[in-house]
């Protein structure tokens, strides 16, 4: 097994738990510390407007990637399971299958993003001073699918066989060329929500390209053959039976933030940009607990695969315990700083206390949705992708549309909109822990 790779099937869980979770828990955080550099530069540099303009669009974007997202999802966990179970010439199959996914979806979603930003915006009630500014950065951001996917897809391959660590290392110089960029188009040349976009493209082809590169020059399993990249039928209806669930989710997840989105864009630019400020924070306690989710995902295939079921029960309790004291640490601190870390975006006094008043209410409580989220990890990677599906559809997707069209229509404010946030994580939680016993008796025979 090269360096790289981590066995998840023997030895001290907890250990590996945290050997696996730090690198993939540094890369959400770097990768979103790059976003924020393009929030910080675009709000510093080319005002509320444009800060508000980017902000209004991650809703809209990941409503369109999110397919993709549970996609490469599934590859990882069909990848992981070979591995646990030593197939593989089905890992390998696997793997190009994922790639081949990933290259033609990337195409596919420049036409995409540029075609459908300018009526979704429309749809979700932009306002007019900021539709123009966000359906450009749309349209320039879409450019770069291509690469995004190649490392979206690339990673996933890479940390279903435990290699965390260059996936950092990729990320890590691709940010870099971010930041450089943006300082370069915004501040130097002027050119605003373009140049955030332009460079954010830029680092998606390099982050994807190096990926691409590692998996070439691997060996054995693990390495890329341009040529052999197509669908396996088996590899992809596996990837399908996983991913697509967890895809029709994100999306329908994505809706109801949308909706969410059109909700605050009612209340203007200035709080606009304080929920983007304030929500780009939070990116960072989310992402930080979502590499448990990804943890008990990967941890829990590969034990499948292996069918140590023993195990199962001990990766989720620790997962879990870990990403209750992530969540908790990171969501409640970053509360107590909010108004510091808030300035950071914009200096507008107004922008701030919008702000805080979101942070308030999601961010505090974060570490509920941490939970949730670790628990369907460990679902999928039993195998279960339908089931949590509906109950995160139902739970958290169907209550927040309910509760905006019930309460939030009733107190038009922005408390009783954010408020939904907690509600629907802790239900949601509660039933998903449901679900894992009802499916965990079907392993204790086996692990007698």
């Amino acid at each position: 097994m090269s360096n790289n790779m981590l066995d998840m099937t023997d030895g001290p869980i907890f250990k590996k738990i945290i050997i696996f979770a730090i690198p993939l828990m540094l890369s959400s955080i770097l990768q979103l510390l790059f976003n924020a550099a393009d929030l910080v530069v675009v709000g510093q540099f080319a005002g509320s407007n444009s800060l508000a303009a980017v902000g209004s669009t991650n809703a809209l974007i990941n409503l369109l990637v999110n397919l993709f997202v549970g996609m490469s999802m599934g590859a990882s966990v069909v990848m992981g399971r070979s591995i646990g179970a030593r197939r593989y010439d089905d890992a390998h199959k696997a793997l190009h299958t994922a790639m081949f996914i990933a290259f033609v979806g990337g195409i596919i979603m420049i036409f995409v993003g540029y075609f459908a930003s300018s009526p979704m915006l429309k749809l979700m009630g932009t306002p007019e001073d900021v539709i123009n500014l966000s359906v450009l950065y749309m349209q320039i951001y879409f450019l770069g699918m291509p690469g995004l996917m190649a490392y979206n897809f690339g990673a996933a391959i890479l940390r279903s066989a435990g290699d965390t660590k260059r996936p950092l290392y990729f990320l890590t110089i691709a940010g870099i060329v971010n930041v450089i960029l943006n300082l370069i188009l915004v501040i130097g040349f002027h050119m605003g929500v373009a140049g955030v976009a332009i460079a954010t493209c830029a680092s998606q082809y390099i982050s994807g390209s190096f990926v691409v590169a590692a998996l070439i020059k691997s060996e054995g399993y693990m390495q890329l053959h341009l040529k052999e990249l197509r669908f396996h039928e088996d590899q992809i209806l596996e990837m399908l039976r996983i991913g697509l669930p967890a895809g029709l989710q994100g999306i329908i997840f994505s809706i109801s933030n949308v909706l969410i989105q059109s909700s605050i864009n009612s209340f203007g630019p200035i709080v606009m940009a304080g929920n983007t400020a304030a929500s780009n924070i939070e990116g960072f306690v989310y992402v930080a607990m979502n590499s448990l989710y990804q943890t008990a995902l990967s941890f829990t295939s590969q034990n499948m695969g292996a069918k140590k079921y023993d195990r199962i029960d001990k990766i989720l309790i620790q997962c879990q315990l870990t990403v209750f004291v992530v969540g908790l640490v990171l969501g409640v601190g970053a509360y107590m700083c909010a108004p510091k870390l808030l300035s950071i975006y914009n200096s507008d006094p107004e922008v701030i206390k919008y702000g805080v008043t979101r942070m308030s209410l999601v961010c505090a409580p974060y570490f509920l949705c941490g939970c949730m989220d670790t628990m369907v990890g460990s679902l999928r990677g039993m195998g279960y992708s339908i089931m949590p599906m509906i109950v995160s559809l139902t739970g958290a997707c169907l209550f927040r549309v309910i509760w905006i069209f019930t309460v939030f229509s009733m107190y038009h404010s922005l408390f009783a909109l954010y408020v939904s946030y907690p509600i629907s994580w802790f239900l949601t939680a509660s039933v998903h822990l449901v679900c894992y016993l009802v499916v965990r008796r079907k392993y204790v025979n086996k692990i007698a």
